[in-house]
């Protein structure tokens, strides 16, 4: 009853992870979107009244630019103005709940399946020797410590300096990268590394962009003229969040890809990706302002996942033992089958007695030979290739079983 329970609300809450998550991205990219192709009114002359189909724009007061859109069939003229004092309009929509409802359901997730049941998920004796309560207490430092450095960096005075800023920032996360890789099992440090990413998104709109925006408000509603300082401080975090969007997309899928996360150079992998997506973000951003950005951008993708394959192909995991698989000598299905009863079947069966599990994951079994051969090419993957399973080898799979597994496979798979 107890895994039972444990597995809706991790269902529960993965789902309204996602719902909320897609809300707050597509917001972010849509105003972001806006804002770089905004028509701007004229700098001089008189006040023109262009039809709505003509590229000028109605010089008003206030009015920084604006846009015109179809959709769902009709049009939507959007202005983007600062209000005269008092001009407050009776409705006013505001987005914030969406960002907030992804971090909190995402920290929710993050204690779920990674701190509770003694934080088994976050270590891994062949990364680093380290006790779960040690694992435990460097994911959640990481997580806050990291979100402080960056905050603190941009309030500094070298935030004045924004390339040298984000530098800093950049050569930080990667040392945060560096640290996690090589402490935690390689799930869990990729997915603490993208709980710092949601992490600084979700404190950009928390303790900056909405705080600017109640700024803005209370001085129209005040009288008072609107400081475009606050404005422009609000959208300086919305564009970190916008070109951070992509990188954590990818955390968040990582756990499904062992061949990334279980790499011996994981750290370097998750960088290229991380380069290479925030790359990919950006030139989608200027794609209205640089004729080439088509080639950039599919030059950059063609570099990251050339450099990902190079990596993933040039460094596969070390054979089990220094002894040479010898295909001539025989393994038996019997032994084979021992092996998985002991180190797989615990969680990968009809009925698993790891307490944590009410259903296999992800419905792959090994109870029947049939399953077994079934699976055979996905027990090579993960046992063999990558060793990534067992799931940091808590049931300690030892090399020589590994060896045993190969010779079988390389044997045929054969169940007879």
């Amino acid at each position: 009853m107890e895994s039972t329970l444990h597995e809706l609300f991790d269902m529960v809450l993965r789902w309204v992870h996602l719902i909320a998550g897609i809300m707050w991205v597509g917001n972010s990219m849509l105003f972001n979107w806006l804002d770089r192709n905004l028509i701007k009114p004229p700098t001089g002359g008189s006040p023109s009244a262009p039809a709505p189909g003509e590229h000028g724009v109605a010089k008003k007061e206030g009015l920084i630019g604006t846009i015109w859109m179809v959709h769902s069939g009709g049009f939507y003229e959007v202005e983007k103005k600062f209000l005269a004092p008092s001009q407050m309009p009776k409705i006013l929509h505001w987005f914030k709940w969406q960002s907030y409802t992804t971090w909190v359901t995402g920290a929710l997730l993050l204690a779920l399946v990674y701190y509770s049941g003694g934080g088994v998920l976050m270590v891994d004796p062949n990364v680093a020797p380290l006790e779960a309560p040690i694992a435990m207490a460097i994911g959640a430092g990481a997580i806050v410590g990291s979100f402080i450095l960056y905050d603190l960096l941009w309030r500094s005075p070298l935030a004045k300096y924004e390339s040298v800023t984000a530098g800093l920032s950049l050569a930080s996360l990667c040392g945060v990268v560096w640290v996690l890789t090589h402490q935690l099992s390689g799930r869990a440090a990729f997915i603490h590394v993208g709980a710092i990413l949601g992490t600084i998104m979700a404190g950009n709109v928390f303790f900056h962009i909405i705080p600017s925006q109640r700024e803005l408000v209370a001085a129209t509603n005040a009288g008072r003229p609107q400081d475009p300082a606050i404005g422009n401080h609000a959208k300086q975090r919305s564009i970190h969040n916008n070109y951070l969007t992509f990188p954590l997309l990818f955390t968040m899928l990582s756990n499904h890809f062992g061949s990334v996360y279980g790499h011996k150079y994981n750290w370097l992998l998750l960088g290229v990706i991380f380069v290479g997506g925030a790359l990919v973000r950006h030139f989608m951003n200027i794609r209205f302002t640089f004729e080439r950005w088509l080639p950039a951008l599919g030059a950059t993708v063609a570099v990251a996942l050339g450099a990902v394959g190079v990596i993933v192909v040039w460094q596969q995991p070390a054979p089990a033992s220094n002894a040479p698989a010898n295909v001539g000598d025989k393994v038996s299905f019997t032994s084979v089958r021992l092996v998985l009863q002991e180190r797989c079947v615990p969680c990968h069966s009809a009925n698993p007695t790891d307490k944590s599990l009410p259903a296999p994951p992800p419905g792959i079994r090994f109870d029947t030979p049939e399953e077994i051969k079934t699976f055979a090419s996905r027990i090579k993957a993960r046992a063999i290739t990558q060793r990534t399973m067992p799931l940091n080898n808590k049931t300690g799979m030892t090399d020589e079983e590994r060896d045993m597994l190969a010779r079988w496979f390389m044997q045929g798979a054969r169940i007879d």
